[in-house]
C-alpha cells in the first residue's frame, strides 16, 4: 500500500509543471542573495570549493568556515564564514562580476530557487525526493520569462553528483543525531575523528593510510585505486567506514 506524502500547508512539490526563473547580471537584484547569507556547507561542498581555490581542506576550513550548533544537537554544523564587502557581510567568493567559484558553488546556491526534500523512510526501497519552489521578495529572477521544468533544471545545474553525495552524508548525519559519541561530550575523540572523516578529507587520507584502514576494512584493489585518485571516492569510503564503526 502506498501512503501519500503529506507536506506542511502552503508547500506544494513541483512535478511536471514549469516554473519561470533566470538569474543573470542584467537582473536588478543580481548578487543580493550572496549578501547577509546564512549558508550551511556539506562535506561534498568542501571538496569542490577547496579544490577550486587550490587549498587543502584544513586551510579551507580555517579560512572560510565557522562551526555552530545547528539542527543536529550532537554534531556541529559547518557554516560559510562571511567577509565584509563594501561594509556589508557577504559571501567571500562574491565579486563585482558575480560568483568566482560558480562552477563549484555550494549545494544551496546551486539548487536555488528550488529546495530539495528527501524521504528516507526505512520502508522505501530507495530514497524519494521532492523539490519546492522558493520565492524571496527581493528576488526578481522569478519575473524573468525563461521557463524551466524540474528535470531540465537538475541537469542544467549539474545537481546529480551533489544530490548523490548529500544523500550519503544524510545517512551519516542521521547516525550522528542518535549520539553514537555517548560519554565523550562535545569535541570528544570519536566526534573529532568523525569531523575529520567528513570535512577534512586531506587529513583523513593521511589518517587512513597511517592506520591502514584500507587493509583493515574490506576494500578491493580496484576501489583502492579509485580512492587514491579521487577525493569523492575517499569521502564515500569515509561515510561507509563511519557507519560501520559507530553503529
Amino acid at each position: 500500500m502506498t501512503v501519500e506524502k503529506v507536506f506542511p500547508e502552503g508547500m506544494k512539490p513541483l512535478d511536471n509543471e514549469p516554473f519561470t526563473f533566470r538569474c543573470h547580471p542584467g537582473v536588478a537584484c543580481f548578487t543580493v542573495c550572496c549578501r547577509n547569507v546564512d549558508l550551511d556547507l556539506y562535506p561534498y561542498d568542501i571538496i569542490r570549493l577547496k579544490r577550486r581555490l587550490g587549498f587543502d581542506s584544513r586551510t579551507f576550513l580555517q579560512n572560510h568556515t565557522a562551526l555552530v550548533r545547528g539542527d543536529n544537537p550532537h554534531f556541529p554544523t559547518v557554516k560559510l564564514l562571511l567577509t565584509d564587502l563594501n561594509t556589508e557581510p557577504a559571501c567571500p567568493f562574491l565579486t563585482e562580476q558575480g560568483c568566482r567559484v560558480y562552477d563549484d558553488r555550494p549545494t544551496a546556491c546551486r539548487t536555488y530557487p528550488l529546495e530539495r526534500a528527501v524521504d528516507r523512510s526505512p520502508n522505501l526501497r530507495r530514497l524519494r525526493d521532492w523539490y519546492f519552489l522558493k520565492k524571496h521578495p527581493y528576488c526578481l529572477g522569478h519575473q524573468e520569462p525563461q521557463e524551466n521544468v524540474l528535470r531540465q533544471w537538475i541537469r542544467n545545474q549539474r545537481l546529480e553528483p551533489y544530490n548523490l553525495m548529500n544523500d550519503l552524508w544524510a545517512q551519516v548525519d542521521s547516525l550522528f543525531a542518535t549520539n553514537p559519541f555517548k560519554g565523550e561530550g562535545a569535541g570528544g575523540p570519536k566526534q573529532q575523528l568523525s569531523f575529520l572523516a567528513c570535512y577534512n578529507i586531506d587529513d583523513f587520507r593521511s589518517y587512513a593510510e597511517q592506520q591502514h584502514l584500507f587493509q583493515r576494512y574490506p576494500v578491493d584493489r580496484d576501489r583502492r585505486r579509485r580512492i587514491a585518485r579521487s577525493d569523492e571516492e575517499l569521502l564515500k569510503f569515509a561515510f561507509e567506514w563511519l557507519l560501520h564503526v559507530l553503529s
